[in-house]
């Protein structure tokens, strides 16, 4: 089949392109696949969709993307570009009747030759039960399923469904992009009463999301302001977005992820931004908290002991002064951390010996070791032989405290960093020691 990028023809006008009062973004949807905005990687003659149209055939994909990227628009413009029915439902407002309404005419369709596209709007609001009511319809071929999700699909979606369907990641429209965006819009309705700089503001505020950009857009529009309005004045008339996060969504993982890895990197610029795009958004201060304190055991160690000290140190002070003056504390732990020497020679150490200690059981500590509190413990030889560190000479017996039937172990290997090059050293001395009282070099 030739390529239908060459000449891909417009769908036929719909309702809301004829009429002038439908919303700016309505008047401004793509006509084509080519007309999209932002998505090139998917939808050009190279990309995962612009290959499946070229050839005629469409796969069932999830569509996975944030707010105002196109997805909508990518799906209805699938269906007319290989000439499939269209069905859309949302999970939002479609229930089981709904569903089932769609597969019949979906069946009959079928029967008549027509292949039926079947749009599924926040797919990932559909319980798991429901999402497996999609599988044999998609099995038979009765419908190309095309979902589409704000949310990361390997949590959302059940993985027999994502066996079935390819995942196409879209992007959060850029700078350019949404440039483009108003350009169309300026072309239709004329310029903006904006200055440039109140312009680069505008599109700053959209945060990725092309169709609140054109809602903001419209609402100048509708305004009849007669001067251009600067940044300042900007701000004033119309509210910024609010970053997306969701605490218990993708949003929250991602960050915190970001978070985390910046501090091990030694970023302290990179954490404190993360850290800020987390607090501002919404985020507990308790829990950002919490991972600064897992992070000061589990990266920094005994490479900086005080890392631990100024994690808790902070939740104390944030926890005396609230918000905002205790964020300071969280900020200066946060940079703290980051700044800190790095060593997960603790974590690693902690983990070698919980696993050592699931593998050896019970076995029983040399009885050199153990307290004798009664005569008949005594009598077979519990504490026998123990030697007293603090009457040995250098404070150090060198006895053996393993079990007879386990070899010494090595779970802790401190680092030539920071504090711990200090802990090597006493180790060392130590292991020195304990081979000459034991007649070894």
């Amino acid at each position: 089949m030739a390529d239908l990028f060459a000449d891909d023809p417009p769908p036929a006008p719909r309702e809301e392109d004829e009429r002038p009062d439908a919303p700016l973004a309505d008047r401004l949807r793509p006509r084509g696949l080519t007309d999209v905005i932002g998505q090139d990687h998917l939808t050009g003659p190279t990309g995962a969709i612009g290959r499946m149209v070229a050839a005629g055939r469409l796969s069932s994909m999830i569509l996975w993307g944030p707010p105002g990227t196109g997805k909508t628009s990518i799906a209805r413009l699938l269906a007319a570009a290989v000439g499939m029915r269209y069905i859309s439902v949302s999970a939002v407002f479609s229930g089981v009747a709904d569903l089932k309404k769609a597969f019949a005419e979906a069946e009959v369709a079928r029967r008549a030759g027509q292949r039926t596209l079947l749009f599924v709007d926040e797919i990932h609001r559909f319980n798991r039960a429901q999402q497996d009511g999609f599988l044999p319809f998609v099995e038979r071929g009765t419908v190309t399923l095309v979902g589409a999700t704000t949310e990361n699909p390997s949590f959302e979606l059940n993985a027999a469904l994502l066996s079935r369907a390819q995942v196409l990641i879209l992007h959060r429209l850029d700078a350019a992009a949404l440039g483009q965006l108003i350009d169309r819009a300026e072309e239709l309705e004329g310029p903006l009463p904006l200055t440039p700089d109140a312009k680069e503001a505008l599109i700053a505020s959209a945060d990725g999301d092309g169709r609140f950009l054109l809602n903001q857009a419209e609402t100048l529009y509708a305004a009849n302001i007669a001067d251009p309005l600067d940044p300042a004045q900007l701000g004033q008339f119309l509210q910024r977005r609010v970053a997306v996060y969701d605490k218990d969504r993708e949003g929250h993982y991602n960050l915190i992820s970001a978070l985390h890895k910046s501090l091990r990197g030694s970023d302290p610029q990179a954490a404190l931004y993360y850290m800020a795009r987390m607090l501002t958004a919404g985020e507990e201060p308790l829990y950002v908290l919490r991972r600064l304190t897992r992070f000061a055991s589990e990266d920094i160690g005994l490479a900086d002991p005080q890392a631990l000290t100024q994690c808790l140190a902070a939740r104390d002070a944030y926890q005396f002064l609230g918000s905002p003056e205790g964020e300071v504390a969280i900020a200066q732990a946060c940079l703290y951390c980051a700044t800190a020497p790095k060593s997960n020679a603790v974590y690693t150490a902690q983990k070698a010996a919980w696993r050592s200690a699931k593998e050896t059981g019970s076995l029983m500590p040399p009885q050199n070791i153990l307290n004798a509190p009664t005569k008949l413990m005594k009598d077979i030889g519990y504490g026998k032989g123990y030697s007293y560190d603090h009457d040995a000479e250098d404070g150090f017996s060198g006895d053996n405290y393993w079990p007879e039937d386990m070899q010494p172990q090595d779970f802790y290997a401190p680092v030539e960093r920071g504090f711990e090059r200090q802990i090597r050293e006493r180790m060392d001395w130590w292991d020195r020691k304990r081979r000459e009282r034991n007649g070894l070099r």
